[in-house]
């Protein structure tokens, strides 16, 4: 019986001395286990809210071009996809049979104007007559009534002239406007009628349009003051490409509320750079609001979740990492304001909580948050409208 006591209180002093054992290890872990952890200085700078609206390009002219005449189409004279001018001829239509109608009422409008001078010769003879008794007054009347006649028959056939002289012009089709022209619709050999067939189609591209919506809770809190005449600056990216590189200015406010969708219709303009835009190309506009305020930039992967809320770490006394809740508000490339939860000289873990929790020690290891490339106002300067998102 002794044997079996004293083999018992053996194995309790052996878990004992294990499980001091253990605690002495847990208790040195922390220290053997602090890692290298990038940190570094909140950074505090003047930001504007950016608001950002999808869109189609659109051309301030667009033609359908038809012809004013009937006919055949005799010659097309341009290059499909070549920019023309205002004037250039596209098209030429047989022109014989309004050519020989011109010559017609040429021939008329001649022979009108012989009989007129004749009418003008009976009736200035019947004036003198009349004073010598030598016709009577219904005679004079008459011819003076033959006069107006003729006056009336050349002024008719002229306007049938000059009618027929358009008609005559406008078998050479025009470009109405500047621009770039399409292709061919109808080729050569091929009868066009009146205001009926589509040639082809020109859009200009000196400038290009965007029309995009503002809800009017937006507007009202961020651009109540703009007008059209102030230019407000906006930026713009076109598919596939990563950053907006073009910049251009609010030319347009529509004079209402849309009343079923609670927006209001505005309109950007590019001018700049204009060549190389395309009439219908989807594109994404930025602009920022008026007001500027003094916020909190961190990066963007240095901001945790958890559940709802949004959290970063930040290093406090003895290099402990603390946990911190946030207020995010808009992103500026891969950079993001906090609204609320951190003050200027705050220092976090700039890589957030993928490798280190709240309460454990690190060795800091301190870098500068990088900002370059990244707009967090609008400038007076097209180039540094640039903002990546």
């Amino acid at each position: 019986m002794n044997k079996h006591l004293i083999a018992t209180a053996l194995s309790v002093a052996l878990i004992t001395l294990a499980g001091c054992a253990d605690e002495s290890a847990a208790q040195s872990a922390p220290a053997q286990q602090q890692q290298a952890i990038d940190v570094a200085e909140v950074l505090v700078k003047p930001v504007q809210s950016w608001h950002t609206y999808t869109t189609r390009l659109e051309s301030p002219q667009k033609v359908a071009l038809m012809p004013r005449v009937s006919g055949i189409i005799e010659q097309i004279e341009f290059k499909e996809g070549d920019s023309v001018k205002q004037g250039d001829v596209l098209f030429r239509l047989d022109d014989r049979s309004f050519a020989a109608t011109v010559d017609s009422l040429s021939a008329q409008v001649k022979s009108a104007q012989a009989a007129l001078e004749q009418a003008k010769s009976e009736a200035s003879r019947a004036v003198r007559l009349t004073e010598r008794k030598a016709i009577s007054t219904e005679q004079a009347q008459a011819r003076t009534s033959t006069l107006r006649q003729r006056e009336a028959q050349l002024a008719a056939l002229q306007a049938q002239l000059k009618a027929a002289k358009l008609d005559l012009e406008f078998t050479s089709v025009v470009s109405p406007i500047d621009g770039v022209i399409s292709r061919a619709n109808i080729t050569k050999g091929n009868n066009v009628l009146a205001g009926q067939s589509v040639l082809t189609s020109i859009v200009s591209n000196d400038k290009m349009y965007a029309y995009f919506d503002v809800d009017e809770r937006t507007w009202n809190s961020a651009f109540d003051e703009v007008t059209a005449a102030s230019k407000q600056p906006v930026v713009m990216q076109k598919v596939g490409q990563d950053d907006f590189n073009y910049s251009g200015h609010i030319n347009f406010i529509d004079n209402q509320i849309n009343a079923s969708t609670g927006t209001l219709r505005v309109r950007a303009v590019f001018d700049d750079r204009s060549n190389e835009l395309r009439s219908g190309s989807f594109a994404r506009i930025k602009l920022a609001a008026n007001a500027v305020r003094e916020t909190v930039i961190i990066p963007d992967r240095a901001i945790g979740t958890d559940l709802k809320n949004r959290f970063v770490l930040t290093v406090g006394e003895n290099n402990v990492l603390q946990y911190k809740l946030v207020t995010v508000g808009e992103r500026y490339g891969s950079l993001r304001a906090i609204t609320s939860g951190l003050e200027q000289g705050d220092v976090i873990a700039v890589n957030g909580p993928a490798r280190v929790g709240p309460g454990m020690p690190i060795s800091p290891n301190k870098v500068a948050i990088n900002t370059q490339g990244v707009a967090f106002t609008l400038s007076a300067n097209p180039a540094d409208l640039v903002a990546k998102q």
